[in-house]
């Protein structure tokens, strides 16, 4: 599903219009971003939870050449779902 379509299915489910439920969509996510940046981490119970985790810095290689690189140290998000999701999917 695309973002464009994500649009459509919250402008059907609430009423809204597309432009709104895009608004919505967007401030949604921006909000997300910025709590990830500022708190590291984000609960929506019974969905899940978002966090920052660091990954440190490690040797790879290089599948071309087979050579040695160092990956260096950054950080990623994670998502664990809740046990409403996990369940839905099931």
């Amino acid at each position: 599903m695309t973002k464009a379509e994500l649009v459509v299915k919250i402008a059907e489910k609430s009423n809204l219009t597309k432009a709104n439920a895009e608004r919505a969509l967007n401030a949604f996510l921006e909000t997300v971003e910025s709590t990830l940046v500022s708190d590291g981490k984000l609960t929506l119970t019974g969905f899940g939870t978002f966090m920052v985790e660091e990954r440190k810095e490690r040797v790879g290689r290089n599948p071309r050449s087979g050579a040695e690189i160092k990956i260096p140290a950054t950080k990623v998000v994670k998502f664990r779902p809740g046990k409403i999701l996990k369940e839905a999917v099931k």
